[in-house]
């Protein structure tokens, strides 16, 4: 009978030991419960940003300063044309396509005599030699006059040219200085095409050929064959 109690004094103790060990834990997360209950609710009002001082707005962003307030605008251009250009191959047209060599002759304006020309896809607008460029106004309206011929041919005839202004373009040299260079629309002949073309004007006499044909003419032209020359009069055709 002694040793029955004595078991049964044993295991109230380890029932005791146990139930004072989970009213422990209980308490202890209970705390938790109530130090997270306390703690201070973060706002959606105070996860927005503060409000940028003065002299935060006042300072150049990023991409403020890396504009150039004297960017070439030909390189501006290009740019947008390429960022806008359609990606996909566009169907092909069952017409046919004449084919031009990547050097032609051309007469530009009224004069009678040809002149070199170079169809460079590397170039967005045409550009054309120029001496002596002079602004003037006519019917309210701004003209430039200037001589066309060929610097890099000697005894070249000398044509005066008289244009309506059509617009001016900024342009970079190489060596960091910007020209503001005049841009009229002209009429050339290559071959029996005759085309109406925006034209830069230009001092080329360093250049292969005093006239440029940019791509903004050619994809109204045709194709440029860039392992031939001189195709205008053969009237080739794809």
């Amino acid at each position: 009978m002694i040793v029955f109690f004595h078991r049964w004094l044993r295991g109230l103790s380890v029932v005791l030991l146990l139930t004072s060990l989970i009213c422990a834990a209980d308490e202890k997360k209970a705390g938790v419960s109530t130090a997270n209950a306390a703690a201070p609710v973060t706002k959606a009002s105070d996860q927005v940003d503060k409000a940028p001082t003065k002299a935060a707005l006042d300072a150049p962003s990023d991409d403020a300063a890396n504009l150039d307030p004297e960017e070439d605008e030909e390189v501006a251009a290009e740019k947008k044309e390429a960022e806008n250009s359609v990606k996909v191959a566009r169907p092909v047209s069952s017409d046919p396509v004449q084919v031009f060599g990547w050097r032609e002759k051309v007469t530009v304006g009224e004069m009678t005599d040809t002149m070199v020309a170079k169809l460079d896809t590397g170039a967005l607008t045409s550009s054309l030699h120029a001496e002596n460029q002079q602004l003037f106004e006519r019917d309210g309206k701004k003209w430039v006059k200037f001589v066309l011929t060929d610097p890099g041919q000697a005894g070249a005839k000398r044509y005066d040219i008289e244009a309506p202004l059509a617009r001016t373009v900024l342009i970079k040299e190489p060596g960091g200085q910007s020209e503001r260079r005049n841009v009229v629309r002209l009429n050339f002949q290559i071959g029996e095409r005759s085309i109406k073309a925006e034209f830069t004007l230009n001092n080329r006499h360093n250049m292969i050929c005093p006239v440029l044909i940019g791509r903004s003419t050619i994809q109204v032209l045709g194709w440029v064959d860039p392992s031939r020359t001189y195709l205008a009069d053969d009237k080739i055709f794809r």
